[in-house]
Formats: C-alpha cells, sequence, structure tokens
C-alpha cells in the first residue's frame, strides 16, 4: 500500500492520537543505526539498558556488552521464540495495539504503520550494510537479523508514540538503545545482551 505524503500529512495533523507519529518519523529518520555495534558502552546507554531489562520484568537481567559478531551470532540464535522475554514484548505489543485501536481504526492505525516502516525501512538497511563493510563481517544474516530488528523496534516505538506511552516503556527504551547505535538481542538467562 503506497501512502501519498499529503495525506498522511493531513491525517497527523487531523487525528490526535497521531500528533506523537511526525516528531517520531523524524527522529527514526535521523538515527545514526549501528555506529556504535562492538564498542565499549557509555554510562548512559548501560542506565538505558537496565532501565528496559527492569521494565520488561527482568530486573536481574544484567546489560552483557558483545564485541563481536560470532558472539552476537550466537546470541541472537539463542534467543527463543516464546521464551518469557519474548512473550513479555508480545504481550506488551499486543496491549498497546489495543491502546491504539481505542484512538484509531482499524484501516488508519495499518496505513500510518505502513508509512513508518516505507520511512524508515530504506535508511535502516542502508546503515546495517555500511555497518557490515565497516566491521568487515561477510555474512547476509548479519544486514538481515540487525535490520530486522531495528525494523521491529521502530514498529515498537510507533506504537509507544501513538499511544503516548511514557518514557520508560520498554518499547520507548529499546529504540533508545538502537538510537545509541546498539543492537539489543534479547535476555537470556540472566543477561540482557547486546552488541
Amino acid at each position: 500500500m503506497d501512502i501519498d505524503d499529503n495525506d498522511i500529512s493531513e491525517l497527523f495533523e487531523e487525528s490526535p492520537g497521531l500528533k506523537a507519529v511526525a516528531p517520531f518519523l523524524e527522529l527514526a529518520r535521523n538515527v545514526h543505526w549501528f555506529r556504535t555495534l562492538g564498542e565499549d558502552p557509555d554510562r548512559r546507554t548501560v542506565d538505558i539498558a537496565r532501565a528496559y531489562a527492569a521494565a520488561l520484568g527482568f530486573p536481574e537481567a544484567e546489560p552483557g556488552f558483545l564485541a563481536d559478531w560470532e558472539e552476537a551470532a550466537d546470541a541472537a540464535e539463542n534467543t527463543e521464540i516464546n521464551s518469557p522475554a519474548w512473550e513479555a514484548e508480545e504481550q506488551l505489543r499486543a496491549a498497546l495495539t489495543d491502546d491504539a485501536l481505542d484512538v484509531l481504526d482499524e484501516q488508519t492505525l495499518e496505513m500510518v504503520m505502513t508509512h513508518v516502516a516505507q520511512a524508515t525501512n530504506e535508511a535502516i538497511e542502508h546503515a546495517a550494510t555500511e555497518a557490515a563493510q565497516e566491521l568487515r563481517i561477510f555474512d547476509e544474516e548479519f544486514v538481515r537479523a540487525v535490520s530486522g530488528a531495528a525494523v521491529q523496534a521502530t514498529y515498537q516505538a510507533a506504537l509507544a508514540a501513538i499511544t503516548a506511552a511514557e518514557e520508560d516503556h520498554p518499547f520507548v527504551l529499546r529504540f533508545q538503545l538502537f538510537e545509541k547505535g546498539r543492537w539489543p538481542i534479547g535476555v537470556i538467562g540472566n543477561s540482557f545482551l547486546i552488541f
């Protein structure tokens, strides 16, 4: 579904529930995706990671920052669908979707989320390809994995914007880790693994 920029701008202006989406999209378009992969984290990044794990319901999960792609790939392969952390995120996504449907009809929500994807996916994929080249990662799976995670985080953060979620909502915090140039992989055991 192609969406005309004028139509979407008009929709954003007319709907009170969408006022936060335009500023979010501007932010998402200007994220420097994946620029600090494998680097030592700054204090703020560690704080965001701890806040995310706690908000998701895993306060004991300490942030673990991975140094290279092999470690990150192993971690990504070990994050299980249906794990407690995955289930917690799915429940949050479902709850935010229900909240969004209290503000918007289903067709409008679908149109807005499609627009968010169209507005950000190309930049995310380009940044992932550049990161792969810079880090000398010759593995197509890297680009797919980090792009997919960033696209998902953008979708989740857009839902958070539509529903006026608090700044300490897990999806807001997860997106902030991407803003810091990271790839938050997931909670495994007592670790929140981040590349």
